[in-house]
């Protein structure tokens, strides 16, 4: 079997493989504190849980933007899963083309979503991945990655409303009863989520109409399905993309 990783600032996924289809996958928050063996005793739990051992795993892939804890999971998978790393990074092939000015400025887990897309769906496409940062990602027909926009996430706009107000609560990212709030955790609520869903279709539109009107949006990250239950843009929701994408480069790299 196959274990994937995907270490992001917020979360990190991971997916355990049987062939081409994913057993079962987990979402975990990011804690930059963790040592190598809390993270590789947490990884046998989670194993362990779903009724499989390490003995089970032959090969581990991992995307990370967080480069501290690139090597602390490596050292977990080293002395808890007795695997070495597949590492997507410069050299490994991902069959994908990057466009950008300056490919090396590229986050691992976009062009691993951009290699997934490739051969899943195919493009024109547009991978909107709500996480951290909502970002869009350009995939063309040719499945090269062209680039994309960054805006900050839902999760970060609600925390600075929380700490740069004086009188604005946490709230919880939930369906308001309307548009317009009666009260001030609804308001909260309308403009969190509605205004991410018009950024979203705003973005959207204009993808489009440099990519052509063929384009496919693929929806993923933690929060895909809140905002895809809310706007009929996103195409496809696919939640565990950046891990089909490991699964993927894994294979090309045998």
């Amino acid at each position: 079997m196959l274990l994937t990783i995907d270490i992001g600032n917020t979360n990190i996924t991971l997916g355990l493989y049987r062939d081409q289809e994913l057993a079962v996958a987990w979402r975990l928050a990011t804690d930059h504190e963790r040592m190598q063996d809390e993270y590789g005793l947490q990884m046998l739990g989670l194993l362990r849980h779903a009724g499989f051992n390490p003995e089970d795993v032959h090969g581990v892939a991992l995307a990370s933007v967080v480069p501290p804890l690139t090597g602390i999971f490596l050292q977990a998978c080293d002395n808890y899963i007795g695997q070495q790393v597949l590492v997507v990074d410069a050299g490994v092939k991902t069959g994908v083309c990057i466009r950008y000015e300056d490919p090396k400025a590229v986050g691992a887990d976009r062009v691993v979503d951009a290699a997934a897309v490739q051969h899943l769906y195919g493009g024109p496409a547009c991978v909107v991945d709500f996480g951290t940062a909502t970002t869009f990602d350009a995939i063309s027909a040719e499945g090269d990655y062209l680039g994309g926009a960054i805006a900050p996430g839902i999760g970060i706009a609600a925390e600075a409303l929380f700490q740069r107000t004086a009188k604005l609560p946490r709230v919880e990212l939930a369906h308001p009863p309307s548009a317009i709030g009666r009260n001030t955790v609804h308001s909260m609520q309308s403009g969190l989520l509605f205004g991410y869903v018009g950024l979203v279709e705003g973005m959207v539109a204009r993808f489009r109409a440099e990519l052509g009107p063929e384009m496919k949006v693929i929806g993923t990250g933690g929060l895909a399905e809140v905002i895809a239950a809310e706007t009929e843009v996103i195409q496809i929701l696919a939640p565990w993309l950046t891990l089909e994408g490991l699964r993927i480069i894994w294979d090309m790299n045998q």
